[in-house]
C-alpha cells in the first residue's frame, strides 16, 4: 500500500547461502553465492553494511527461457486477496511475489496493471517502469522491464499481453533516481539484469529505499534497471523447488527474531512456472 509503517521483516538465514559482511559501506562489492535452486533459477542470501546499518537482503534471479511469468488478480480470481505462499500453491508457480502496491479497496494496483483481457487498473500513471511480459510475438523479449524514458512504451504497450506498472528506481544510466529519506521500511523490488535475467529484490531490514538502492548497485548484479513492488508488512517473497524452500514475510514491532512471521493476504501477484521443453 501507498502509506507504509515501519515493520522489520523476518528472515530466515539458509544454510546454503554465503552470507557476506561488509564492513563500512557497501562499495566494496562483494562477491555473491549463487544457489542454484533448479536449472535456470538461482538464489542468495547476502549481508552487508552500509552507513553503519546493517542489512539482510535475499536475492532471486530467474532466466526467463526456462520460466514463464504469470500475473494474478484478486479482482480476476474470486476477490479474494491471498498470502503469497497460499497465491503460489493454489496456481502452481515455483515462486511469487507482490505485483504492486494497492490502494484502499485492498484489490486495485495504484497503477496501470492488465492481464490480458483482464483489466485490474487501467489509468497509466506518471511513474516510469512498467513490466511486460507474455509477448504477441515470440521473437520479442520473453520480458521486458521498461524504462518509459528511455524506451516508447506507446509502441510496445501493443506488443505485450500483461503489464504491472511501479516507480522506477534505477534510471537509464545507472543512476539511483530515489531522494533521501529518514522513513525506513521493509521492501521488495524488481530487477532486469544486463542479461535479461529478472530479479526478485526483498530487504527484511527497515531501511530506506535510497540506501536500498545504492546497495543494489554496490554489488555484482549488472542491474539496469529496477521496480518498486511493495514495502512494509505486505512485502512478500516465496519460493519452492525440490531443493530450496524459501518464505519471507515480515516481523511486527521491530523485531528481528526469525521465528516470527507475520503472512499478509495480497490481491495481486508476479509468478513464475517452470516452462515445458
Amino acid at each position: 500500500m501507498r502509506v507504509h509503517v515501519r515493520f522489520a521483516t523476518t528472515f530466515s538465514l539458509s544454510i546454503f547461502g554465503l552470507l557476506l559482511l561488509v564492513a563500512g559501506t557497501a562499495s566494496a562489492a562483494p562477491a555473491i553465492g549463487w544457489k542454484e535452486a533448479d536449472k535456470g533459477l538461482h538464489v542468495a542470501e547476502v549481508q552487508t553494511v552500509l552507513n553503519g546499518d546493517r542489512y539482510a537482503i535475499t536475492l532471486v534471479k530467474i532466466d526467463p527461457g526456462a520460466y514463464s511469468f504469470q500475473l494474478l488478480c484478486a479482482t480476476e480470481h474470486g476477490k479474494e486477496p491471498l498470502s503469497v505462499k497460499e497465491w503460489a500453491i493454489k496456481h502452481h508457480l515455483v515462486a511469487a511475489v507482490n505485483a504492486s502496491m494497492f490502494q484502499a479497496d485492498g484489490l486495485t494496483s495504484i497503477d496501470f496493471m492488465k492481464n490480458f483481457g483482464h483489466v485490474n487498473n487501467p489509468r497509466l500513471s506518471r511513474d516510469n517502469t512498467i513490466l511486460a511480459f507474455n509477448p504477441v510475438d515470440k521473437n520479442l523479449p520473453q520480458v521486458q522491464l521498461i524504462d518509459r524514458e528511455c524506451q516508447d512504451f506507446s509502441d510496445l504497450r501493443s506488443k505485450y499481453r500483461s503489464f504491472v506498472q511501479g516507480i522506477r528506481m534505477i534510471s537509464c544510466n545507472g543512476r539511483n533516481v530515489w531522494s533521501r529519506q529518514d522513513a525506513k521500511w521493509s521492501m521488495l523490488a524488481m530487477g532486469m539484469d544486463a542479461r535479461g535475467n529478472i530479479l526478485f529484490l526483498f530487504c527484511r531490514t527497515p531501511g530506506s529505499v535510497h540506501d536500498f538502492i545504492e546497495i543494489l548497485l554496490s554489488l555484482p548484479l549488472s542491474l539496469k534497471s529496477a521496480m518498486y513492488l511493495e514495502g512494509g508488512p505486505q512485502a512478500s517473497l516465496y519460493l519452492s523447488t525440490p531443493k530450496i524452500t524459501l518464505e519471507k514475510y515480515c516481523t511486527l514491532g521491530g523485531l528481528e527474531s526469525d521465528s516470527i512471521k507475520f503472512a499478509l493476504p495480497i490481491p495481486n501477484v508476479i509468478g513464475i512456472a517452470k516452462k515445458n521443453r
